[in-house]
């Protein structure tokens, strides 16, 4: 690829619903347990890489706004990383649009990453299978590796002791999953959230007298999530989500000092879909680092859902299917 020309790519974000909470090597972005995830067809990030052999520095621009501090550390440090694998020198101008709202817990690192991976491996030339995108991917945001596919997707953290915990740790597709399901987006918030997921992921390890044993339940419910999936059995797989998800925040509460991001807007969404169960609606809820809720569902239940979401609530309603993984959109001169 000349420097003439630019790479865009395109990806979107997933949820988790078995969870990725904690690592066990920050530089390597290892993470203490597998998860398991739903890519949405909602909220695509696009972002365009182009070389520049007369640059002193990347130039990073973010949804029009030239990046500085933190985003742009962390584009440029993982920018280095791509050119380390490429053996290239350039620099590059990075133009990145996001649709999904940024530092609300609904997974913008995630599609950020990943179309970055993907845009900045072709502009420098780095060849590799979707498997090692996602490597790739991972080493931006842990989630990101699972953004390379789409559908349900795990994420291995590989055996501690393997010779490359690097290549160990990589997500792919759930081939065997039979399940035609939705997630209804509660957007309660769209601004950046008091604790980043990386701060709050440091203290619930190091403090949370909770995180041991919701580890072990972690890997019980990604085994339980397999099966279920498997059986294309909705009520299984949204119970293990929730009790997932709800596990994960009350080891951040427990957390010294604590961590806590629901609010009474998320209670209260909480409690109306608990209240659809009892009326016999199958509806599930599972959060993120952030106080949006996102119910997940069967997609013939999905409209409904979300009509009474917006009938009980103020916040923004999105109701989200099964979506793609990372594409190269275009490479134009």
């Amino acid at each position: 690829m000349t420097a003439r020309e630019t790479a865009v790519a395109v990806a979107h974000p997933n949820i988790a619903l078995i969870k990725y909470w904690g690592k066990r090597d920050e530089h390597l972005v290892l993470p203490v347990t597998d998860s398991l995830s739903m890519t949405l067809d909602v909220f695509p990030t696009t972002t365009a890489v182009r070389l520049d052999p007369d640059a002193a520095a990347d130039h990073v621009v973010m949804d029009g706004v030239l990046a500085r501090g933190e985003v742009l550390r962390r584009a440029t440090t993982f920018l280095d990383l791509v050119r380390e694998r490429a053996g290239r020198l350039e620099r590059a101008v990075v133009d990145t649009r996001n649709t999904v709202p940024v530092g609300a817990g609904l997974a913008s690192s995630a599609s950020g990453f990943a179309a970055l991976a993907l845009a900045a491996a072709q502009a420098y030339g780095l060849p590799g299978d979707a498997e090692q995108l996602s490597r790739l991917a991972r080493r931006g945001s842990g989630s990101a590796a699972r953004s390379v596919f789409g559908g349900f997707v795990v994420w291995h953290a590989g055996p501690p002791d393997a010779a490359d915990p690097d290549h160990a740790s990589y997500a792919e597709p759930v081939t065997d999953a039979h399940l035609d399901a939705a997630l209804v987006a509660v957007v309660l918030e769209e601004g950046p959230k008091p604790v980043s997921s990386r701060e709050a992921m440091r203290r619930t390890v190091a403090t949370s007298p909770l995180y041991r044993d919701w580890v072990t339940d972690s890997r019980a419910d990604l085994a339980r999530m397999h099966t279920a999936l498997g059986e294309g059995d909705m009520a299984a797989v949204g119970a293990i989500t929730e009790r997932n998800a709800l596990g994960m925040h009350a080891t951040m509460e427990a957390a010294r000092p604590a961590v806590r991001y629901r609010t009474a807007a998320t209670d209260a969404v909480l409690g109306h879909i608990r209240r659809l169960r009892e009326e016999g609606v199958g509806a599930w809820a599972t959060m993120d680092a952030g106080p949006n809720v996102k119910v997940l569902c069967a997609s013939a239940d999905a409209r409904r859902i979300a009509a009474r979401m917006r009938e009980t609530t103020d916040a923004r309603v999105i109701v989200a299917h099964s979506g793609p993984g990372a594409r190269l959109q275009r490479v134009t001169a």
